[in-house]
Formats: C-alpha cells, sequence, structure tokens
C-alpha cells in the first residue's frame, strides 16, 4: 500500500503540486528534508512510501504514480511536478513511457541509473542482492535490453542533478570515471534531458545537500538550475 504525507500549505503556490519518489530500499523519511523545504516555497508535497523492493520497475510505477496522481491532496493542483532520487526517476520514466498527464510539469532526478548501474553488472546475480533490492533492483544493469535502456528518450521538461563523491570505495571500484558511490555521474545522463549538472555530494545523502535543495527548487520554478540569485 502506497503511504503519502501531506505538509501543510503555503497560499502563494496552492495549485502546484510536487510529487517526491525515494529510491531503492529507503522510504519517505530520506526525502524528509526535501519535504520541508518544498513546502516552505508553498507547494502541495507529497512524500511517498513505496515497498521497492516489491515487484518490477513498471509494476511499481503503474501502482505508485497511479495513486499519487490521483490522490484528494493533488486534486486541486492544476500543475504537479516530481522530484526522485535514484530508482525513483526510473520509476518517472517508466510510467510517462506509457501515459499521459496533462498536470505534467517540471522534473528533478536526483543521481538517477539512466543508464543503468555497473554495479548491477557485477553483482546483480548474488543471491544477497536479489534478496535485498527485489526485482527492481536487478533491472538495473547497464546492457541494451536494461530497463532504463529501454525506455528512450525522455519527452517531460527534466533537470538530473549527478554526485561525484563516494562513501563506499568498494561499489566505486566497479564504477567507470566520476560516481556518486552507486552510479557514475555519466550514466545519470538521458537524451532529452534539458539539463544536468554535477554537485560534490554522495548517493545516500545528495536529497539532504544544501546546494541539491537549492538547485532543485531553482529548476522547479524557473525552469534551470543556474538561477544567479538563490531563492
Amino acid at each position: 500500500m502506497l503511504t503519502i504525507k501531506s505538509t501543510s500549505l503555503c497560499s502563494t503556490r496552492t495549485q502546484e503540486g510536487i510529487i517526491l519518489l525515494h529510491g531503492l530500499c529507503r522510504t519517505a523519511a530520506s526525502m524528509s528534508n526535501m519535504e520541508v523545504y518544498l513546502s516552505q516555497d508553498g507547494y502541495v508535497v507529497l512524500n511517498c512510501d513505496y515497498p521497492s523492493r516489491a515487484d518490477s520497475i513498471e509494476n511499481l510505477s503503474n501502482k505508485i504514480i497511479d495513486e499519487a496522481l490521483s490522490s484528494i491532496k493533488l486534486k486541486r493542483c492544476k500543475l504537479i511536478h516530481f522530484v526522485t532520487h535514484s530508482l525513483g526517476g526510473i520509476l518517472v520514466r517508466s510510467y510517462f513511457s506509457r501515459k499521459t498527464d496533462s498536470r505534467l510539469g517540471r522534473v528533478v532526478m536526483l543521481g538517477p541509473p539512466n543508464k543503468g548501474s555497473e554495479v548491477v553488472d557485477r553483482i546483480g546475480m548474488w543471491r544477497v542482492f536479489k534478496f535485498l533490492n527485489g526485482p527492481a533492483g536487478n533491472e538495473l544493469g547497464t546492457h541494451d535490453q536494461s530497463v532504463p535502456n529501454q525506455l528512450g528518450r525522455v519527452s517531460f521538461e527534466l533537470g538530473v542533478i549527478a554526485g561525484d563523491r563516494s562513501i563506499n570505495w568498494i561499489n566505486s571500484l566497479m564504477i567507470q570515471g566520476p560516481d556518486d558511490g552507486k552510479v557514475s555521474v555519466e550514466r545519470t545522463k538521458v537524451e532529452g534531458m534539458k539539463e544536468h549538472i554535477v554537485v560534490h555530494t554522495t548517493h545516500p545523502f545528495m536529497m539532504k545537500n544544501k546546494k541539491v535543495l537549492r538547485c532543485t527548487l531553482n529548476f522547479l520554478r524557473f525552469g534551470t538550475f543556474n538561477v544567479t540569485e538563490s531563492p
């Protein structure tokens, strides 16, 4: 069952909503800093808690995003944005490769494995990996038939924030080029994205990073990370 946390509303931006989607093996609590930060700017924020290890990417995206978009909390929102971490970004890509919603606004993805991760290539067949990460985790390889690489270009306004600092040196040994401990900077990119930036932060904690928070809000408000004056 999808659990949604709602925040109090400010009157300045009650016609715009944001759906937050956490990453693999995480919970809505991991997005709590982002939730508070964005709600303070007046957005209607839904912080979704979902069983990321329970099903395939396609099935998860259908259930989670359908429920979120139909939430009564977003009923009055004429525009709905997404902010995602890791797997959450692939769920959004999967969903909107099959479906449409006229309210879809901008999307910010934090550390998304848009071209998969070499970590899955190397240890995805291990029994303990399958147990810990579930069906969705095993679909995130870098080969041509992996789910991220089958989804194609994005058709929505997308900004991607990648990290280049790792606290998991074992994983980093499996990854080519600068990485955040889970995915390389290069593999966060996807065809059709509007902007891509790199922040010196790690995969597990990037959603709490002050620069990431500021840049996320910039993109949602203005369609660009590069705003001279911070909000």
